[in-house]
């Protein structure tokens, strides 16, 4: 008999430049591997979804980021995972865009390239709101 599975809190962001591009990542590992998303990943036990989005942001693009409000929390589920994603708005004061940990890839992207990295429709709704709440 397979053990139930709980779902998994994430954190994520979207990393807004001061010219209005975005930070994707093409992922490296499952699920989702090889596709382009908004970084982030597993809040660890006892850390503040805050600083998981910051840690997150670092781990996998190089960037030191100052994290904005909450813009949306979207459950991904499917077979074998269940997280809970806090996305935030985050906007860069430090480091080099570089991909990093589970990360095959990083990089900025306008929101009139985001057909051409074939991102959900959860992501690029994320990011519209997160645009919002950044003023961009």
């Amino acid at each position: 008999m397979l053990a139930a599975m709980e779902p998994r809190v994430a954190a994520s962001a979207v990393v807004v430049g001061p010219d209005g591009r975005v930070v994707l990542v093409r992922r490296a590992t499952p699920p989702n591997a090889g596709s382009y998303s908004l970084p982030g990943g597993k809040v660890r036990f006892g850390e503040r979804i805050v600083d998981a989005v910051a840690r997150e942001i670092r781990e996998e693009t190089g960037l030191v980021v100052e994290v904005g409000p909450l813009v949306e929390i979207v459950e991904l589920v499917g077979d074998g995972y269940h997280y809970v994603v806090h996305d935030h708005v985050a906007w860069p004061r430090g480091g080099a865009l570089v991909a990093g940990d589970d990360a095959a890839e990083a990089v900025w992207v306008g929101l009139d390239e985001l057909e051409r990295y074939a991102v959900t429709d959860a992501v690029r709704r994320v990011i519209g709101a997160a645009l919002r709440v950044a003023g961009a």
